[in-house]
């Protein structure tokens, strides 16, 4: 994949200060190509990403420790690709977000982030059966119409919208919340296998960033994002499941939720979201139907 020279230049920078796109603004309003990168003093770096002058003090010193790494060539060793915010291969869908990545890092087959067909499928990492049972007979219908299923890889719902669209043949997005160097949970290793050589797997972090606390709520807005819906199985009224909705609610997406048990904890977020508006659902024609691509 061809990259221009300014988008060389957000890799460099991307590496080692892995912000969104709203924290460049300034810098690209005053360097679009960022010509200027290993130019700056200290004192301007601070100035344009609104970072401490010891903080920028640290980052120009390792942009020019680091400023004859060859990332592409690296990137490449490990079957990545690094997709910047301006190139054709990055979804319009994210741009839309206050705060966009400024890069996307991809392992498997990156014409499906061009395809807008795309249904995000969330749930508890402690889902039970039922949920299973459940995406039994919403997933198929979805596959059938050539829709892309997206979810985040995480124990439970994850995997289960992940396997269960697999199984009926049709095609995956995992969206990480951290670097592709690592995987978790580390019980997901086979799946992140198949979905790397066979569908995709995507992340905004460089492939060093480890698994932290604070990466996976942001890695929420991406699913969120790249999806025309949500589905949501089983849930907890208060989780990470329900901060993904919140995104989606925010840029008027079509909410889903699977009714479930009064007696189950794990019903009291999508029983909570229908009470609030969201479209009860038991089969996945329902999207197929209201959905106009």
């Amino acid at each position: 994949m061809v990259l221009t020279q300014a988008e060389k230049h957000l890799l460099a920078l991307h590496y080692l200060y892995p912000v969104a796109v709203n924290r460049l603004v300034k810098m690209y309003a005053h360097d679009p190509n960022l010509e200027m990168l290993y130019y700056h003093s200290s004192e301007r770096l601070a100035e344009l990403l609104n970072i401490t002058l010891d903080k920028a003090i640290y980052l120009k010193s390792n942009l020019h420790e680091y400023s004859s790494t060859p990332y592409e060539e690296l990137y490449e060793r490990s079957a990545i690709t690094p997709i910047p915010f301006t190139h054709p291969y990055y979804p319009k869908q994210l741009q839309q977000l206050i705060d966009p990545p400024s890069v996307l890092y991809v392992k498997g087959d990156k014409t499906l982030l061009i395809n807008r067909r795309k249904i995000a499928i969330i749930g508890s990492r402690k889902a039970s059966n039922y949920s299973k049972q459940s995406l039994e007979l919403i997933v198929p219908p979805l596959v059938e119409n050539k829709l892309i299923i997206v979810s985040g890889l995480a124990k439970g719902a994850d995997r289960m919208a992940h396997e269960s669209t697999i199984h009926m043949g049709g095609k995956t997005i995992a969206v990480l919340g951290h670097g592709l160097s690592h995987i978790y949970p580390r019980e997901n290793i086979k799946l992140a296998a198949e979905i790397a050589g066979n569908h995709l797997m995507l992340t905004e972090y460089p492939p060093y960033v480890k698994p932290q606390r604070w990466t996976f709520p942001m890695r929420n807005r991406i699913i969120s994002g790249l999806s025309e819906a949500v589905v949501v199985t089983e849930s907890s009224d208060r989780s990470g499941t329900m901060s993904t909705v919140e995104h989606a609610l925010d840029h008027g997406k079509d909410i889903y939720a699977v009714p479930g048990p009064v007696t189950s904890y794990l019903s009291l977020g999508p029983n909570r979201l229908i009470n609030e508006g969201a479209t009860p659902i038991w089969c996945g024609y329902q999207i197929v139907e209201r959905l106009r691509f």
